[in-house]
């Protein structure tokens, strides 16, 4: 694993999962369970040997993503947090879990062809976001898609959910080609696939 200066604040991700069992109601909003349907029917069933959810949570996409991979990397910040996914994905021998701050510190495994960025990148700086892209670049094979869903209201995170995506965009454009990029009512979904 390769480590550079932490920006994201871990203490914040592990008080909030400490203080909520489910603090975004992943488990129980029909709007995120909606969310995550879309997120699965984006990938339009097509399989994948090797993908890396980044930002996983308690593990509720983690489970949804599970069917369509070989073998499936889930990481968080939150010890909490991954506990929790732990426990609703132990029937999947597949599916590992790490402790991990990205963009700060990546896997070092060979390139993934899905990796997955749901409610992710607007917890970060143009700092983060730019060091994010290079890893992004590196760590997903050609050919390989990535997958980005967020929020696009009003937030007091370092980016919008827009933005968030643009600034990505904007050193990726070149590596990547828009398969899917759809708006709905409170969220953006984004699917590129490596050239």
């Amino acid at each position: 694993m390769s480590r550079h200066n932490q920006s994201l604040d871990a203490a914040y991700f592990e008080g909030m999962f400490q203080g909520d069992e489910d603090p975004w109601d992943l488990e129980t909003s029909a709007y995120e369970a909606a969310k995550f349907d879309a997120t699965i029917a984006a990938l339009d069933g097509r399989p994948y040997t090797r993908v890396f959810e980044i930002g996983c949570a308690g593990g509720m996409l983690t489970q949804k993503l599970a069917p369509a991979a070989a073998d499936l990397l889930a990481v968080d910040i939150s010890a909490t947090a991954l506990a929790r996914a732990r426990r609703k994905c132990a029937g999947l021998p597949h599916v590992r879990f790490a402790e991990m701050a990205f963009p700060a510190e990546t896997p070092d495994e060979p390139p993934f062809d899905l990796i997955v960025l749901s409610e992710v990148a607007y917890y970060w700086d143009d700092a983060d976001l730019a060091l994010a892209a290079t890893r992004l670049q590196r760590l997903l094979a050609p050919g390989g898609d990535l997958l980005l869903v967020h929020f696009t209201g009003e937030t007091d995170y370092p980016k919008s959910g827009d933005d968030a995506v643009r600034g990505l965009a904007q050193v990726m454009e070149d590596q990547v080609e828009v398969v899917r990029a759809e708006t709905h009512a409170r969220y953006r979904l984004d699917l590129w696939r490596r050239r």
